[in-house]
């Protein structure tokens, strides 16, 4: 009988295959393929190689190295032979990922597709390096495989001129979700979401459900974390903050415009709301605590601090050096301010207006001397009625002395109104 070693196989063909040794005795049933969780194969690629095996022998499971194992094939019956079990480390089991117990038919990242699949195998190939999970297949076959039937399948439907359309995800596109039995570095296992838009992951998260997206949100980094948080619903927004430690959801809030966190806190309990805001640093705590004491449907209740002013006798050049260091947001340049010596407002500007004056010129003299505005008690019905007339971004926020307090950017408003036409249909 020849046998012949496998380049290329599925996960589905020999998880439940019983392992023989080099006399063709019997050791144990293979119960699971453990890879390395972080990236790993020739030229420095993310295949993963395959390091172990969790056999069971009798009524005891175990898990031994790879390199001792061999998958081969002879009359198409795939056989997997150990010539030494070699026992692995606690460290090497709990540093790697069991492909059975948290891939095989669970909810992964397609990173390419930026949505979440559902995956019904894996292909394996074996190496001059090693054996390596190179992709997961995500499609119909992958199903019929897993219940013997889908060579027949595709016979008949071959005769039908018919075909299975093969659905694979490379693992390099791939991010596993379900580290929930493994100790593994959370931050080094979800590395690759932080390569998706932050708008991306909260749909992501929000499909996960309760259980795992407090444990993916953790993972990110404040600042991904901060801009992740800001496009969630705000269902998911109130689950997050309720399932995390007061510190971490504090220090992601922080990073936070502060009429972004104004508008979350006044969604969830006052008692919740009060612990988290001590939590803050001051100066951001009493930036939100200032919002969150204007009525909701005023000006002040849409606006963010977030805001870049001036003094009149600085130079074009002085601002675009204090541009360069401040690095502030997109949102932030919509409209810039100018205001006098008690922080009043005298006028507004915008980036073209830098752009095409000379470098010494003083803003004074390139500045909208009588902007439109908006009073921090005026009703949000106004807001977008001014932004409409007047074509703006952004509109300045002043309290009855005239002080600016903040702008209202066209985003807000618009999210706003949609929020209330939902709300309204309902």
């Amino acid at each position: 009988m020849t046998m012949t070693s496998l380049t290329t196989f599925y996960l589905s063909g020999i998880i439940g295959k019983e392992v023989f040794d080099a006399d063709g005795y019997a050791i144990g049933k293979l119960r699971d393929l453990l890879i390395n969780a972080a990236p790993s194969g020739p030229n420095g690629t993310n295949q993963q190689l395959v390091i172990g095996a969790k056999l069971k022998i009798h009524r005891e499971v175990r898990f031994y190295s790879f390199s001792a194992f061999r998958v081969t094939k002879a009359r198409e019956q795939i056989n997997v032979t150990c010539t030494e079990l070699i026992a692995l480390t606690e460290d090497e089991i709990s540093n790697g990922l069991l492909l059975v117990e948290n891939i095989l038919d669970k909810q992964i990242v397609d990173l390419n597709g930026r949505k979440l699949v559902r995956v019904n195998d894996v292909r394996l190939a074996t190496l001059p390096g090693g054996t390596f999970a190179v992709a997961v297949d995500i499609g119909i076959e992958g199903l019929l495989r897993r219940i013997g039937i889908s060579i027949p399948i595709k016979r008949i439907l071959s005769l039908l001129k018919v075909n299975i359309p093969a659905k694979f995800i490379l693992w390099d596109d791939v991010q596993a979700i379900d580290y929930s039995n493994l100790n593994i570095k959370l931050s080094k296992s979800y590395a690759k979401l932080h390569t998706l838009h932050p708008s991306d992951l909260a749909d992501i998260l929000e499909d996960l459900g309760k259980k795992s997206s407090p444990h993916v949100f953790s993972a990110l980094d404040e600042e991904k974390a901060a801009d992740v948080l800001e496009e969630l619903e705000t269902d998911a927004q109130i689950h997050i903050i309720e399932s995390l430690p007061v510190n971490k959801v504090a220090d992601v809030l922080e990073k936070m415009p502060a009429d972004e966190v104004a508008d979350i806190l006044d969604e969830i309990e006052d008692e919740k709301a009060e612990m988290l805001l001590k939590e803050m640093d001051s100066e951001s705590s009493q930036e939100v605590r200032d919002l969150l004491e204007y009525p909701d449907n005023s000006a002040g209740s849409l606006m963010t601090t977030d805001i870049l002013s001036f003094k009149p006798d600085l130079t074009v050049d002085d601002v675009i050096r204090e541009l360069r260091s401040k690095k502030p947001e997109p949102a932030e340049l919509y409209t810039l301010f100018v205001t006098g010596e008690n922080d009043e407002l005298v006028g507004t500007f915008d980036l073209r207006d830098l752009v095409v004056a000379e470098p010494e010129m003083k803003l004074s003299r390139i500045m909208k001397s009588e902007p439109v505005f908006l009073y921090d008690d005026q009703k949000v019905d106004d807001i977008a009625e001014t932004i409409s007339k007047y074509n703006l971004l952004a509109v300045p926020v002043v309290d009855g002395s005239n002080q600016l307090q903040g702008m209202v950017v066209v985003d807000d408003v618009v999210e706003d109104l949609i929020n209330k036409r939902r709300t309204n249909k309902r």
